[in-house]
């Protein structure tokens, strides 16, 4: 009778958590530019030149990591201010950069930064200062709350069995969302390159989308749409992906996906290595002059979602405790998987940081990170509206921190020694804008 009594309520929980979260009312998707008009040709100027008629090779980067995407919005916003600061109020992050990488939610920021609008094809479907409140309107129906009441005591039972059952979401919300914005824009019409990993499940190996690869191949050529939703489907939150692609003569290919921070959440040293490849292989785009491993014409940003403040969260007095179960939601959480893509993020970092110190080159990479989240700011997929205020909150505040860099031997983000206390995360995204304005500046002159 307990069992009996225990189900009912956990299936009249599940029920009430179906509504839409508290506070907000449903709405159709708008077209951001709905009552934009026609852009200027100065608007029309701004378009993505190639590196060959320039100096430096300029790579954009977007780790994963949820809802906790409001804080690269943040700094995406405050990078694109400064871009128009200098070179005027049509410029966007996408004129800047050679290529942008993005895993998981990184993924969807490249999207909204990248794809085409509907009224001029020759510009961006979001302003970066579009994605915080995109992310603050969307996330409560991506990631419904439960609802606070009698039936909260059943909410980490609830969780706990729905992750054993099948993914804590069912994505429907997300997957109409990204097939409404994205429609049936394909991965060659982005306005610069774009590098979006994610995991092939039968294959057992890395699925990596690019501009490059679509351009080449038809098969490799899916809807943006498709990619988005595949890159952002983390195990046990959101349900695989599966979609085919076909050529003019019929040749088709299949992909079982899942979330791309299983291979690589930070796609910095991803997007470095495409490049590489196309370099190799002569692409027009880059300078006929230019070696392969010639990092040195490199300038690199890469965003972080933050971190959780984990010392001291796990243990292996706990950890030599748990099975299948424990590792999947153990302490209330699911340490398999935040360890997996927090390992993941930490590696590349280290091994960028060390690439560039190695080559004398550590002024053209930037790597912005908050790595002291706590609570609920800390989680992928806590959209109260609390929570969404704090990570906005996080994102102003990591721009005011002063900037960090890699400790190579302890694997810990340190205050930079030899720039000053007064070189915060702001004053290095301003200097990076400026060497972006001037790269620019020198490819419009050839």
């Amino acid at each position: 009778m307990m069992l009996l009594a225990t189900t009912l309520l956990l299936f009249i929980y599940e029920f009430s958590c179906s509504a839409p979260p508290v506070g907000i009312k449903p709405s159709k998707l708008p077209h951001l530019r709905k009552n934009r008009k026609a852009c200027s040709q100065m608007a029309d100027d701004f378009a993505h030149l190639p590196p060959c008629k320039g100096e430096l090779i300029t790579v954009l980067s977007i780790d994963g990591g949820g809802v906790r995407g409001i804080i690269p919005g943040v700094i995406l916003e405050f990078l694109e201010s400064r871009l128009q600061d200098y070179d005027g109020k049509d410029a966007r992050i996408a004129d800047y950069f050679d290529v942008i990488a993005g895993t998981s939610t990184g993924g969807l920021l490249t999207a909204m930064l990248t794809a085409p609008a509907p009224d001029n094809v020759k510009r961006p479907l979001f302003e970066a200062k579009d994605i915080v409140q995109f992310y603050l309107r969307h996330c409560p129906y991506m990631f419904p709350q439960r609802r606070s009441g009698i039936f909260s005591y059943f909410a980490k039972t609830r969780d706990m069995l729905g992750i054993i059952k099948g993914p804590k979401y069912d994505g429907k919300y997300l997957h109409k969302l990204v097939n409404d914005v994205l429609g049936g824009t394909k991965l060659d019409q982005t306005l610069t390159n774009v590098v979006i990993p994610a995991f092939d499940i039968k294959l057992l190996q890395p699925t990596i989308f690019s501009t490059f690869k679509a351009k080449a191949h038809c098969v490799k050529n899916p809807r943006l749409a498709d990619v988005c939703i595949s890159t952002s489907a983390a195990p046990t939150y959101l349900p695989a992906h599966y979609f085919e692609t076909k050529d003019d003569e019929g040749s088709s290919q299949s992909f079982h996906l899942v979330d791309g921070g299983v291979a690589a959440n930070n796609p910095t040293l991803v997007a470095m290595g495409q490049v590489t490849k196309e370099v190799d292989r002569k692409n027009k785009e880059f300078p006929a002059e230019m070696k392969p491993l010639d990092y040195r014409k490199y300038l690199v940003i890469s965003i972080g979602t933050g971190a959780p403040l984990q010392e001291g969260k796990f243990d292996a007095r706990k950890a030599s405790k748990w099975g299948a179960f424990g590792w999947l939601v153990g302490e209330g959480t699911t340490p398999l998987i935040d360890i997996f893509f927090q390992a993941s993020s930490d590696m590349v970092d280290i091994h960028a940081a060390c690439l560039f110190e190695a080559i004398q080159c550590s002024d053209k990479y930037l790597h912005i990170q908050e790595d002291n989240l706590v609570g609920d700011v800390a989680s992928m997929d806590v959209t109260t509206e609390k929570n969404l205020g704090d990570l906005v909150q996080a994102g102003k505040a990591l721009l005011k921190k002063q900037i960090h860099v890699l400790d190579i031997e302890s694997g810990k983000l340190k205050p930079h020694e030899t720039v000053g206390k007064d070189v915060t995360n702001e004053v290095a995204l301003d200097n990076f804008a400026k060497l972006l304005s001037e790269e620019r500046k020198r490819r419009l002159k050839n």
